[in-house]
């Protein structure tokens, strides 16, 4: 008798996923010309087709900046479900495209969106952010939104272990959430959910300082400021000695770059 192999099959590559989206490249990456109530209608979606599971890369300038420099990195964010554009920069590079963006997929404002309008419809995991933060977002959102967290893990600040790894499987298998939030940062977040794909989980999500600036724990820069590319300013104000390179270099070389790239001197594959 032949025996059965139940070895689950490798994702198709990015260029085979059926999508329902309209995108534009930047320096060589995909970005998804999406706004929330987009994104949310297909994380449903996605829930709803219990497929394999697919990740969601929050990105902007950083993001693409380090697909610059890092083929493998651009490789993960392609192959992802949605690339949504996460700043400023990108919404207008997709105007230039031709796309009616009005506003930034804002990560913190996808993640409240999301829970806002599902409340207790789907199970939750937080992976990330530093011990306490994920608790008390987790408890806040219960009690404005009736959010079902059912997982938690702050991972420490190195690769984890076989047995923590088996841990983590572990929680994940135990719980079944329906939505796996990751918040490491770009790029580690989205490394992360490329190299875990294989977890029984529908979607994940890289929202980076969500968990964070929900919390609390962070504070958020004025609405004016997200909404107009100033972001990147008061948070450099904040936090001047992690976020210097972040914004003056890369943020240099991402506007040289784009620039080489729309006046047609240079192509980003």
């Amino acid at each position: 008798m032949a025996v059965q192999d139940t070895t689950r099959p490798e994702p198709p590559p990015a260029e085979f996923v059926r999508r329902t989206t309209l995108s534009f490249k930047v320096l060589g990456v995909r970005v998804d010309a999406v706004q929330i109530p987009d994104v949310v209608a297909e994380i449903e979606r996605w829930i709803a087709q219990r497929g394999d599971s697919r990740y969601i890369a929050v990105t902007g300038m950083h993001g693409v900046t380090e697909a610059l420099q890092d083929h493998a990195f651009r490789r993960i964010l392609n192959s992802s479900g949605l690339v949504v554009p996460d700043g400023m920069p990108l919404v207008w590079l997709g105007r230039r495209h031709g796309f009616g963006l009005k506003r930034r997929v804002y990560g913190p404002e996808l993640m409240e969106t999301l829970c806002r309008e599902t409340g207790s419809k789907y199970r939750h995991f937080f992976y990330g952010g530093m011990p306490g933060v994920p608790n008390r977002l987790a408890e806040m959102f219960n009690q404005k939104y009736g959010m079902n967290v059912v997982g938690i893990y702050s991972p420490p600040f190195r690769p984890l272990n076989d047995e923590e790894e088996a841990h983590v499987r572990q929680l994940i298998d135990e719980t079944q959430p329906d939505i796996l939030w990751v918040g490491l940062s770009t790029p580690k977040q989205e490394r992360w959910m490329h190299g875990h794909r294989h977890l029984p989980v529908p979607v994940m999500i890289g929202v980076g300082a969500a968990f964070d600036l929900n919390s609390g724990n962070l504070q958020q820069a004025p609405r004016f400021m997200r909404e107009n590319g100033m972001e990147w300013l008061f948070r450099l104000v904040m936090e001047p000695r992690r976020l210097w390179r972040r914004y003056l270099i890369q943020g240099s070389r991402f506007g040289w770059n784009v620039s080489l790239e729309l006046l047609g001197l240079k192509a980003f594959e």
